[in-house]
């Protein structure tokens, strides 16, 4: 299952991307917003968010707003949530292999619909590492998380 969501400005590159994955045969849930009137990401971040964070361990999410970097903050609040800002189609890669990203996050006032539909395809078609060095730093980030790394 794939978890979407935007606010207002990422609404329109949300709909490009729900045809995409309807073309690819993936299964999607929407969480909105559902217009172009003025959202607050915040919303609907943590609405995805916490889907994706619920989900089976392979749940994915995308989330679009004008920048991308908004939603990404927002979703990140989210424990469990690892939510990467991209805007290429190294970066997607990485953010999966080695940060075992859960969600992508895109600024449609930054990217093309067609860059962005190639990220959200490098980005869905990537595998965690199963390097022990990204799992380590991986657990590392939960431990952030969880209060248990001190430093």
């Amino acid at each position: 299952m794939i978890e979407l969501g935007s606010d207002h400005a990422g609404f329109e590159l949300k709909e490009i991307i729900k045809q995409h994955l309807e073309d690819r045969g993936l299964d999607f849930q929407d969480h909105g917003c559902f217009g172009t009137d003025a959202a607050d990401y915040p919303v609907f971040a943590a609405k995805t968010a916490r889907a994706v964070a619920m989900g089976d361990g392979g749940t994915l999410g995308i989330l679009c707003c004008g920048t991308g970097v908004g939603i990404s903050i927002a979703a990140n609040k989210v424990r469990g949530i690892r939510a990467a800002c991209c805007s290429d189609e190294f970066t997607a890669e990485m953010a999966r292999k080695h940060n075992d990203a859960n969600i992508l996050c895109m600024g449609a006032r930054v990217i093309s619909a067609e860059t962005a539909l190639k990220l959200v395809d490098v980005f869905l078609d990537t595998e965690a590492s199963e390097d022990e060095r990204h799992k380590n730093r991986v657990r590392m980030l939960s431990d952030i998380e969880n209060e248990k790394l001190i430093v």
